[in-house]
Protein backbone atom coordinates (compact mmCIF):
# COMPACT_ATOMS: atom_id res chain seq x y z
CA UNK A 1 0.00 0.00 0.00
CA UNK A 2 2.30 2.67 -1.32
CA UNK A 3 -0.31 5.10 -2.62
CA UNK A 4 -1.57 8.17 -0.75
CA UNK A 5 -4.58 6.42 0.78
CA UNK A 6 -2.53 3.37 1.77
CA UNK A 7 0.16 5.47 3.42
CA UNK A 8 -2.38 7.37 5.50
CA UNK A 9 -4.18 4.13 6.38
CA UNK A 10 -0.97 2.50 7.59
CA UNK A 11 -0.32 5.48 9.85
CA UNK A 12 -3.70 4.96 11.52
CA UNK A 13 -2.97 1.26 12.02
CA UNK A 14 0.46 1.98 13.49
CA UNK A 15 -1.09 4.56 15.82
CA UNK A 16 -3.55 1.95 17.10
CA UNK A 17 -6.60 3.87 15.86
CA UNK A 18 -7.48 1.00 13.52
CA UNK A 19 -7.06 -2.73 13.80
CA UNK A 20 -5.49 -4.70 10.91
CA UNK A 21 -8.36 -5.62 8.59
CA UNK A 22 -7.92 -7.44 5.24
CA UNK A 23 -11.30 -6.16 3.98
CA UNK A 24 -10.29 -2.56 4.62
CA UNK A 25 -6.88 -3.20 3.04
CA UNK A 26 -8.55 -4.41 -0.16
CA UNK A 27 -10.64 -1.26 -0.22
CA UNK A 28 -7.55 0.90 0.34
CA UNK A 29 -5.79 -0.79 -2.60
CA UNK A 30 -8.78 0.00 -4.83
CA UNK A 31 -8.86 3.60 -3.65
CA UNK A 32 -5.17 3.98 -4.46
CA UNK A 33 -5.81 2.63 -7.97
CA UNK A 34 -8.48 5.29 -8.37
CA UNK A 35 -6.02 7.90 -7.09
CA UNK A 36 -3.55 6.80 -9.77
CA UNK A 37 -6.23 7.14 -12.45
CA UNK A 38 -7.00 10.65 -11.30
CA UNK A 39 -3.33 11.61 -11.43
CA UNK A 40 -3.25 10.95 -15.16
CA UNK A 41 -4.11 13.96 -17.30
CA UNK A 42 -7.46 12.70 -18.51
CA UNK A 43 -8.52 9.40 -16.93
CA UNK A 44 -9.46 6.76 -19.47
CA UNK A 45 -8.84 8.90 -22.55
CA UNK A 46 -5.77 6.99 -23.72
CA UNK A 47 -7.66 3.74 -23.38
CA UNK A 48 -10.50 5.03 -25.54
CA UNK A 49 -8.15 6.41 -28.20
CA UNK A 50 -6.17 3.19 -28.53
CA UNK A 51 -9.09 0.82 -28.27
CA UNK A 52 -8.37 -0.84 -24.96
CA UNK A 53 -11.12 -3.37 -24.36
CA UNK A 54 -11.23 -2.95 -20.59
CA UNK A 55 -12.96 0.27 -19.48
CA UNK A 56 -11.05 2.56 -17.15
CA UNK A 57 -11.76 2.56 -13.43
CA UNK A 58 -14.40 5.20 -12.86
CA UNK A 59 -15.40 4.55 -9.28
CA UNK A 60 -15.24 2.53 -6.08
CA UNK A 61 -18.37 1.14 -4.43
CA UNK A 62 -17.75 0.18 -0.80
CA UNK A 63 -20.50 -1.84 0.83
CA UNK A 64 -20.96 -3.76 4.06
CA UNK A 65 -22.51 -3.73 7.50
CA UNK A 66 -22.64 -0.71 9.73
CA UNK A 67 -19.54 0.34 11.61
CA UNK A 68 -17.04 -1.47 9.38
CA UNK A 69 -15.18 1.69 8.39
CA UNK A 70 -16.66 2.47 4.97
CA UNK A 71 -17.18 6.17 5.66
CA UNK A 72 -13.78 6.41 7.32
CA UNK A 73 -12.11 4.93 4.22
CA UNK A 74 -14.03 7.28 1.95
CA UNK A 75 -13.03 10.27 4.09
CA UNK A 76 -9.42 9.08 3.97
CA UNK A 77 -9.58 8.89 0.18
CA UNK A 78 -11.19 12.31 -0.04
CA UNK A 79 -8.48 13.85 2.11
CA UNK A 80 -5.53 12.09 0.46
CA UNK A 81 -6.35 11.98 -3.25
CA UNK A 82 -4.68 15.01 -4.77
CA UNK A 83 -7.24 16.27 -7.23
CA UNK A 84 -9.31 19.42 -7.45
CA UNK A 85 -12.14 20.20 -7.44
CA UNK A 86 -13.63 17.43 -5.34
CA UNK A 87 -16.72 17.10 -3.19
CA UNK A 88 -17.98 14.92 -0.36
CA UNK A 89 -21.77 14.89 -0.01
CA UNK A 90 -24.46 12.69 1.42
CA UNK A 91 -26.15 10.84 -1.42
CA UNK A 92 -29.64 11.94 -0.37
CA UNK A 93 -28.62 15.61 -0.38
CA UNK A 94 -26.96 15.22 -3.78
CA UNK A 95 -30.14 13.79 -5.30
CA UNK A 96 -32.29 16.58 -3.86
CA UNK A 97 -29.90 19.07 -5.40
CA UNK A 98 -29.98 17.23 -8.73
CA UNK A 99 -33.77 17.33 -8.89
CA UNK A 100 -33.67 21.07 -8.16
CA UNK A 101 -31.19 21.56 -11.03
CA UNK A 102 -33.43 19.56 -13.34
CA UNK A 103 -36.42 21.73 -12.53
CA UNK A 104 -34.42 24.82 -13.48
CA UNK A 105 -33.15 23.28 -16.73
CA UNK A 106 -36.65 22.26 -17.79
CA UNK A 107 -37.83 25.85 -17.63
CA UNK A 108 -35.90 26.94 -20.74
CA UNK A 109 -36.73 23.77 -22.76
CA UNK A 110 -33.29 23.70 -24.40
CA UNK A 111 -31.88 20.23 -25.05
CA UNK A 112 -31.83 17.27 -22.69
CA UNK A 113 -32.07 18.73 -19.15
CA UNK A 114 -30.43 15.67 -17.56
CA UNK A 115 -27.43 15.81 -19.87
CA UNK A 116 -27.05 19.52 -19.20
CA UNK A 117 -27.17 18.94 -15.42
CA UNK A 118 -24.46 16.29 -15.79
CA UNK A 119 -22.34 18.75 -17.80
CA UNK A 120 -22.68 21.35 -15.04
CA UNK A 121 -21.67 18.85 -12.35
CA UNK A 122 -18.70 17.65 -14.43
CA UNK A 123 -17.56 21.27 -14.79
CA UNK A 124 -17.69 21.67 -11.01
CA UNK A 125 -16.03 18.49 -9.75
CA UNK A 126 -13.61 15.73 -10.73
CA UNK A 127 -14.12 13.49 -7.70
CA UNK A 128 -17.48 12.89 -6.02
CA UNK A 129 -17.64 11.04 -2.71
CA UNK A 130 -21.11 9.82 -1.69
CA UNK A 131 -21.87 8.57 1.79
CA UNK A 132 -24.74 6.13 2.37
CA UNK A 133 -25.95 5.44 -1.14
CA UNK A 134 -29.48 4.17 -0.73
CA UNK A 135 -32.26 4.42 -3.29
CA UNK A 136 -35.84 4.39 -2.05
CA UNK A 137 -37.31 7.14 -4.21
CA UNK A 138 -38.79 6.27 -7.64
CA UNK A 139 -37.86 9.74 -8.90
CA UNK A 140 -34.19 9.04 -8.07
CA UNK A 141 -34.32 5.57 -9.59
CA UNK A 142 -35.67 6.95 -12.87
CA UNK A 143 -32.70 9.24 -13.53
CA UNK A 144 -29.69 7.57 -11.89
CA UNK A 145 -28.57 5.41 -14.80
CA UNK A 146 -28.52 8.19 -17.38
CA UNK A 147 -27.11 10.74 -14.94
CA UNK A 148 -24.14 8.60 -13.95
CA UNK A 149 -23.45 7.45 -17.51
CA UNK A 150 -23.10 11.11 -18.46
CA UNK A 151 -20.95 11.88 -15.41
CA UNK A 152 -18.43 9.08 -15.87
CA UNK A 153 -18.13 9.73 -19.60
CA UNK A 154 -17.19 13.30 -18.72
CA UNK A 155 -14.41 12.12 -16.45
CA UNK A 156 -16.08 12.43 -13.05
CA UNK A 157 -14.82 9.74 -10.68
CA UNK A 158 -16.95 8.44 -7.82
CA UNK A 159 -16.46 6.85 -4.41
CA UNK A 160 -19.66 5.61 -2.77
CA UNK A 161 -20.53 3.77 0.42
CA UNK A 162 -23.62 1.68 1.03
CA UNK A 163 -24.94 -0.93 3.42
CA UNK A 164 -26.15 -2.96 0.44
CA UNK A 165 -24.47 -4.72 -2.49
CA UNK A 166 -25.34 -3.14 -5.84
CA UNK A 167 -27.91 -5.82 -6.72
CA UNK A 168 -29.90 -5.01 -3.59
CA UNK A 169 -30.25 -1.29 -4.32
CA UNK A 170 -33.88 -0.22 -4.79
CA UNK A 171 -34.89 -3.81 -4.07
CA UNK A 172 -38.61 -4.39 -4.78
CA UNK A 173 -38.92 -0.74 -5.84
CA UNK A 174 -41.58 0.57 -8.20
CA UNK A 175 -40.60 0.08 -11.88
CA UNK A 176 -37.26 -1.38 -10.77
CA UNK A 177 -36.49 -2.56 -14.29
CA UNK A 178 -35.78 1.07 -15.20
CA UNK A 179 -33.15 1.14 -12.44
CA UNK A 180 -31.29 -2.02 -13.46
CA UNK A 181 -28.99 -0.23 -15.97
CA UNK A 182 -27.59 1.78 -13.05
CA UNK A 183 -26.73 -1.44 -11.21
CA UNK A 184 -25.13 -2.75 -14.41
CA UNK A 185 -23.06 0.42 -14.65
CA UNK A 186 -21.75 -0.01 -11.10
CA UNK A 187 -20.91 -3.68 -11.60
CA UNK A 188 -19.32 -3.08 -15.00
CA UNK A 189 -17.25 0.05 -14.41
CA UNK A 190 -16.79 0.41 -10.66
CA UNK A 191 -14.70 -1.72 -8.36
CA UNK A 192 -17.19 -3.20 -5.92
CA UNK A 193 -15.49 -3.95 -2.59
CA UNK A 194 -17.16 -5.60 0.36
CA UNK A 195 -16.02 -4.07 3.65
CA UNK A 196 -17.24 -6.47 6.30
CA UNK A 197 -14.32 -6.93 8.65
CA UNK A 198 -14.59 -8.30 12.18
CA UNK A 199 -14.55 -4.95 14.00
CA UNK A 200 -17.75 -2.92 14.31
CA UNK A 201 -16.29 0.53 15.02
CA UNK A 202 -19.68 2.19 15.44
CA UNK A 203 -20.78 -0.38 18.00
CA UNK A 204 -17.40 0.00 19.65
CA UNK A 205 -18.01 3.73 19.95
CA UNK A 206 -21.36 3.01 21.58
CA UNK A 207 -19.75 0.59 24.01
CA UNK A 208 -20.15 1.95 27.51
CA UNK A 209 -22.34 4.84 26.30
CA UNK A 210 -25.55 5.30 28.27
CA UNK A 211 -28.28 5.80 25.68
CA UNK A 212 -31.03 7.01 28.06
CA UNK A 213 -30.27 9.82 30.51
CA UNK A 214 -32.54 10.86 33.39
CA UNK A 215 -33.27 13.64 34.20
CA UNK A 216 -32.91 16.39 31.63
CA UNK A 217 -30.28 18.89 32.61
CA UNK A 218 -26.67 19.96 32.15
CA UNK A 219 -25.25 16.54 33.03
CA UNK A 220 -27.41 14.73 30.47
CA UNK A 221 -26.75 17.39 27.84
CA UNK A 222 -22.99 17.06 28.28
CA UNK A 223 -23.15 13.27 28.09
CA UNK A 224 -25.12 13.37 24.85
CA UNK A 225 -22.82 16.04 23.42
CA UNK A 226 -19.82 13.84 24.20
CA UNK A 227 -21.58 10.90 22.54
CA UNK A 228 -22.24 12.96 19.40
CA UNK A 229 -18.58 13.89 19.00
CA UNK A 230 -17.51 10.32 19.74
CA UNK A 231 -19.88 8.88 17.12
CA UNK A 232 -18.93 11.38 14.43
CA UNK A 233 -15.19 11.79 15.12
CA UNK A 234 -15.80 15.54 14.93
CA UNK A 235 -13.31 17.80 16.73
CA UNK A 236 -14.85 19.04 19.97
CA UNK A 237 -13.09 22.38 19.53
CA UNK A 238 -15.16 22.91 16.35
CA UNK A 239 -18.48 22.35 18.10
CA UNK A 240 -19.72 25.76 16.92
CA UNK A 241 -19.27 24.65 13.29
CA UNK A 242 -21.29 21.40 13.34
CA UNK A 243 -23.31 21.26 10.09
CA UNK A 244 -27.06 21.65 10.00
CA UNK A 245 -29.42 20.28 7.37
CA UNK A 246 -32.83 21.01 5.89
CA UNK A 247 -34.28 17.55 5.31
CA UNK A 248 -36.79 17.08 2.49
CA UNK A 249 -39.85 15.35 3.97
CA UNK A 250 -42.00 15.42 0.84
CA UNK A 251 -44.80 17.63 -0.36
CA UNK A 252 -42.40 20.52 -0.85
CA UNK A 253 -41.70 20.68 2.90
CA UNK A 254 -38.41 20.54 4.75
CA UNK A 255 -37.50 19.82 8.36
CA UNK A 256 -34.59 21.65 9.96
CA UNK A 257 -31.99 19.39 11.59
CA UNK A 258 -29.99 21.48 14.10
CA UNK A 259 -27.00 19.10 13.98
CA UNK A 260 -26.46 16.65 11.13
CA UNK A 261 -23.17 14.83 10.62
CA UNK A 262 -22.18 11.38 9.32
CA UNK A 263 -25.67 9.96 9.72
CA UNK A 264 -26.17 11.32 13.25
CA UNK A 265 -28.89 13.91 13.93
CA UNK A 266 -29.67 15.96 17.02
CA UNK A 267 -33.18 17.25 17.79
CA UNK A 268 -35.06 18.74 20.71
CA UNK A 269 -38.37 17.19 21.76
CA UNK A 270 -39.93 20.64 21.64
CA UNK A 271 -39.17 21.13 17.94
CA UNK A 272 -39.53 17.53 16.75
CA UNK A 273 -42.52 16.34 18.76
CA UNK A 274 -43.93 19.46 20.38
CA UNK A 275 -44.83 20.94 17.01
CA UNK A 276 -47.41 19.48 14.58
CA UNK A 277 -45.68 16.88 12.44
CA UNK A 278 -46.79 13.81 10.54
CA UNK A 279 -45.57 10.30 9.89
CA UNK A 280 -43.82 11.43 6.69
CA UNK A 281 -41.52 13.68 8.72
CA UNK A 282 -40.49 10.87 11.04
CA UNK A 283 -40.13 8.39 8.19
CA UNK A 284 -37.76 10.76 6.39
CA UNK A 285 -35.65 11.02 9.56
CA UNK A 286 -35.59 7.25 10.01
CA UNK A 287 -34.48 6.71 6.42
CA UNK A 288 -31.85 9.44 6.49
CA UNK A 289 -30.11 8.90 9.87
CA UNK A 290 -28.69 5.82 11.55
CA UNK A 291 -28.58 7.56 14.95
CA UNK A 292 -30.88 10.19 16.49
CA UNK A 293 -30.09 12.14 19.66
CA UNK A 294 -33.25 13.55 21.25
CA UNK A 295 -33.05 15.97 24.17
CA UNK A 296 -35.67 17.45 26.48
CA UNK A 297 -38.23 14.62 26.59
CA UNK A 298 -40.72 15.58 29.34
CA UNK A 299 -43.16 13.51 31.33
CA UNK A 300 -46.25 13.91 29.18
CA UNK A 301 -49.44 14.88 30.98
CA UNK A 302 -53.02 14.11 29.98
CA UNK A 303 -53.13 17.48 28.23
CA UNK A 304 -50.19 16.40 26.05
CA UNK A 305 -52.02 13.56 24.27
CA UNK A 306 -51.13 15.04 20.87
CA UNK A 307 -47.44 15.10 21.78
CA UNK A 308 -47.71 11.54 23.12
CA UNK A 309 -49.29 10.41 19.85
CA UNK A 310 -46.55 12.03 17.79
CA UNK A 311 -43.91 10.51 20.05
CA UNK A 312 -45.42 7.06 19.42
CA UNK A 313 -45.24 7.68 15.66
CA UNK A 314 -41.64 8.84 15.90
CA UNK A 315 -40.51 5.82 17.92
CA UNK A 316 -42.35 3.46 15.56
CA UNK A 317 -40.45 4.90 12.57
CA UNK A 318 -37.09 4.80 14.34
CA UNK A 319 -37.66 1.27 15.60
CA UNK A 320 -38.77 -0.12 12.26
CA UNK A 321 -35.63 1.29 10.61
CA UNK A 322 -33.35 0.19 13.46
CA UNK A 323 -32.26 3.77 14.15
CA UNK A 324 -30.19 4.12 17.30
CA UNK A 325 -31.76 6.48 19.83
CA UNK A 326 -29.82 8.40 22.48
CA UNK A 327 -32.03 10.54 24.67
CA UNK A 328 -32.39 12.77 27.70
CA UNK A 329 -35.73 12.56 29.51
CA UNK A 330 -37.39 13.43 32.79
CA UNK A 331 -38.29 9.78 33.41
CA UNK A 332 -37.51 6.24 32.36
CA UNK A 333 -39.65 5.03 29.43
CA UNK A 334 -42.31 3.51 31.69
CA UNK A 335 -42.91 6.88 33.35
CA UNK A 336 -43.14 9.10 30.28
CA UNK A 337 -46.94 9.02 29.81
CA UNK A 338 -48.55 7.79 33.02
CA UNK A 339 -52.15 8.51 32.01
CA UNK A 340 -54.40 10.01 29.37
CA UNK A 341 -55.87 9.16 25.99
CA UNK A 342 -53.79 6.49 24.32
CA UNK A 343 -51.87 5.54 27.47
CA UNK A 344 -52.69 1.86 26.91
CA UNK A 345 -51.31 2.02 23.34
CA UNK A 346 -48.27 3.83 24.71
CA UNK A 347 -47.24 0.56 26.38
CA UNK A 348 -45.96 -0.69 23.03
CA UNK A 349 -43.76 2.39 22.76
CA UNK A 350 -42.37 1.69 26.23
CA UNK A 351 -41.54 -1.83 25.13
CA UNK A 352 -39.84 -0.56 22.00
CA UNK A 353 -37.82 2.02 23.90
CA UNK A 354 -36.58 -0.67 26.26
CA UNK A 355 -35.70 -2.89 23.30
CA UNK A 356 -33.80 -0.05 21.65
CA UNK A 357 -31.45 0.01 24.64
CA UNK A 358 -30.46 -3.64 24.23
CA UNK A 359 -27.09 -4.80 22.92
CA UNK A 360 -28.90 -6.86 20.27
CA UNK A 361 -30.72 -3.82 18.90
CA UNK A 362 -27.60 -1.64 18.96
CA UNK A 363 -25.73 -4.28 16.95
CA UNK A 364 -28.32 -4.36 14.14
CA UNK A 365 -27.83 -2.54 10.87
CA UNK A 366 -29.75 0.55 9.84
CA UNK A 367 -32.68 -0.27 7.58
CA UNK A 368 -35.96 -2.11 7.37
CA UNK A 369 -34.76 -5.60 6.39
CA UNK A 370 -34.16 -6.77 9.96
CA UNK A 371 -36.86 -9.39 10.33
Amino acid sequence: MNGPVGSAYQELVRAGELKPDPAQERAVASLDRLAAELQSDRPGLIGRLFGKSKPSLVGIYLWGGVGRGKSMLMDLAFDQIDVQPKRRVHFHAFMLETHARLREKRKDEEGDPLERVAEDIADEVKLLCFDEMVVNNPADAMILSRLFEHLVERGVRVVATSNRPPRDLYKDGLNRELFLPFIDLIERRFEVVEVNGPTDYRLHRLSGVNVWHVPNGPEATKALSDAFFKLTDYPVEDRAKVPTEDLDVGGGRTLHVPKSLKGVAVFSFKKLVGQPRGAADYLAIAQRFHTVILVGIPVMTREMRNEAGRFVTLIDALYEHRVKLLAAADAEPAGLYPGGDGSFEFQRTISRLEGMRSAEYLAEGHGTDHA
